[in-house]
């Protein structure tokens, strides 16, 4: 007679094998103990230590400070509140005013999702398990871009508006870019146009390319900095350091925009690391 007790013995140390060569199964739901997140795999992975900025340190971007940080306040307020973008030129502190909204509003019970580009598709799945959250929730996109042949940026769109599936009251969409429509834009756009009855009609690709920035209630632009500006952010990333400005550090300073053709926050920040560097 066939013995079931053997056989049924077999199959869970077969189990208890296999279930060591996987990983741990991940609860969906977030723990509470921390205000920063990524999203990894369906999964929000807590952040014990996030990146605290400053927002009295980020010079030259007064006016971006100010109407960031009112639309934040409104948000936490229960009060109608936009998603924004913020484009513009690289390393002028698009992202640094985004991570700074937590540093500022994290006791107050303000919270961030960082999702990777590559997840962008993702995004209903985040609103859907964020809204069971009684916190509030900005989803952070850095550097976002598509490209020509990238479908990706249809399901973005659809839930900053136009989904059946409306965006909870708790959660908020901050995103970064280089480019103003995200997407990258040809002369052949410009040509395919057409005037009818005397009015300029773009054409559907042009539409098409607007109508995803065009979700973002708040649009924020970022612009190179001039000589002086950068040098007053070297100073003040000096100054922080320990390190004074003087003559000759002001003159490498200025070979060392050049060299890189930008003068930006960032490259005042890598700057003063290497002139700590340099001066030890």
């Amino acid at each position: 007679m066939f013995d079931i007790d053997r056989l049924f013995n077999r199959l869970n140390e077969l189990i208890d094998r296999i279930e060591l060569l996987l990983p741990a199964c991940r609860s969906g739901e977030s723990d509470a103990s921390f205000s920063a997140y990524r999203w990894i795999d369906f999964y929000l992975e807590g952040i014990p230590k996030f990146d605290q900025v400053n927002i009295a340190e980020l010079l030259h971007i007064e006016h971006q400070k100010d109407l960031l940080t009112k639309n934040t306040a409104q948000f936490l307020d229960g009060k109608p509140a936009n998603n924004a973008l913020l484009w513009g030129a690289r390393g002028t502190g698009k992202s640094s005013l985004i991570k700074s909204q937590l540093t500022e509003f994290a006791k107050q019970g303000l919270c961030a999702v960082e999702v990777p580009k590559s997840a962008t598709s993702q995004v209903f799945d985040i609103i859907r398990q964020l809204s069971l959250d009684d916190r509030k929730f900005i989803i952070y996109l850095d550097d976002l871009s598509f490209e020509a042949n990238d479908d990706s940026y249809k399901a973005l769109k659809a839930c900053l508006e136009g989904s059946l599936q409306p965006q909870p009251d708790n959660v908020l969409i901050y995103a970064t870019s280089n480019r103003r429509h995200l997407m990258p834009e040809t002369m052949q756009d410009n040509l395919d146009s057409s005037m009818v009855d005397g009015q300029l009609h773009p054409s559907d690709s042009i539409e098409e390319k607007v109508s995803l920035s065009d979700r973002f209630g708040l649009w924020l632009s970022f612009h190179p900095f001039t000589q002086d500006q950068y040098l007053a952010v070297v100073e003040q990333t000096l100054r922080a350091r320990n390190l004074s400005m003087g003559e000759d550090a002001r003159i490498e300073a200025l070979r060392f925009a050049t060299a890189r053709g930008s003068r930006s926050g960032r490259i005042a920040f890598q700057f003063a690391a290497y002139w700590m560097s340099i001066s030890a």
